[in-house]
């Protein structure tokens, strides 16, 4: 039985709810998407008045705080919900994928997988395991290990070369498919390069790159509070974790905090999760401190001050 179908099952909510919740519309995908925009633009805009300045380094920060949650709108187009028109999913979630070296493709069948085996040792291909220390902590969220994945995952994609773990969830249909989609970003990267360098100017690196790089420890942490210090079992009361944040980080992550509430109904738009997340009030694990209070409790299971949860089991 799926999460849902037991919320229903339950009394939580009834189909009628759900049929209604599900209903996809281009309108606030695409008003959300204007704000969005206009966000990196403002904050690309104080790049450019703080140039030469010790300003330029928090001003890049912030833009990269913003260009890391394109992660998180194309998590939804994966999910083929901020808009009611395919298309507008498949080019939206593409383009972001490219902002962030995340082939769309690839990752689209990579997350199904996380949906069918979330916080399943072995099989979640996203899960992140608590770390056995607190430097290990500090070295995941730096993203150091994540952009080496990263870049190591679209060489071999380029190449050819899909590993045995991806072939769990890759069909084997799909597969020179998702090897041409890492050639052509490959591609785009190389001749973004020539550009800049026939034309000798590198504002990709200031407003774009290095932004991303030192932004990206933000989105790290981000992913870590969704699962990170739950339980390994199947139990979706237990295995997610919805954190409650300020309406400026709930904008830029497209309502994700609702976290628990989009792994009971994947299919349900960004802008109907607050609605589902109170008919679903007592029936998944909320973390009312938000981030930091999700961060406190990993923190304190890798200290030793709370029993770990990788120590229980189904």
């Amino acid at each position: 039985m799926t999460p849902i179908s037991q919320a229903m099952k339950d009394g939580v909510l009834t189909r009628k709810e759900l049929k209604e919740l599900m209903t996809r519309s281009n309108g606030p995908g695409l008003f959300h998407l204007l704000i969005f925009i206009l966000c990196y633009c403002a904050t690309g805009l104080l790049i450019l008045v703080t140039q030469g300045t010790l300003w330029m380094i928090p001003a890049m920060f912030l833009h990269g705080i913003i260009l890391v949650h394109h992660f998180s709108l194309q998590h939804e187009c994966c999910h083929y919900t901020p808009f009611k028109t395919r298309w507008l999913n498949e080019i939206i979630g593409t383009y972001c994928g490219f902002v962030l070296v995340i082939p769309n493709k690839f990752f689209r069948y990579e997350h199904c997988n996380h949906h069918t085996y979330t916080q399943i040792l072995g099989k979640d291909p996203e899960l992140i395991e608590l770390p056995i220390s607190l430097w290990k902590y500090l070295w995941y969220v730096s993203s150091i290990p994540y952009w080496k994945a990263k870049f190591s995952e679209l060489f071999n994609h380029t190449l050819g070369r899909i590993s045995d773990v991806e072939k769990e969830f890759i069909p084997p249909e799909e597969r020179s498919s998702v090897i041409l989609e890492a050639r052509l970003y490959s591609l785009g990267y190389v001749i973004i390069i020539l550009a800049c360098l026939y034309g000798d100017w590198w504002g990709v690196i200031w407003y774009w790159w290095l932004p991303v790089f030192i932004g990206e420890p933000v989105m790290r942490a981000i992913r870590m509070a969704e699962h990170v210090g739950r339980p390994n079992i199947t139990d979706m009361k237990q295995n997610t974790r919805t954190s409650l944040v300020s309406l400026p980080m709930r904008f830029l992550c497209w309502n994700m905090n609702y976290h628990a509430e989009h792994h009971y109904a994947s299919s349900i738009p960004f802008h109907a999760l607050p609605k589902l997340h109170k008919k679903l009030e007592g029936f998944v694990h909320v973390e009312s401190r938000g981030y930091w209070g999700a961060h406190f409790d990993i923190i304190s299971q890798i200290l030793g001050f709370k029993p770990r949860s990788d120590n229980i089991k189904n």
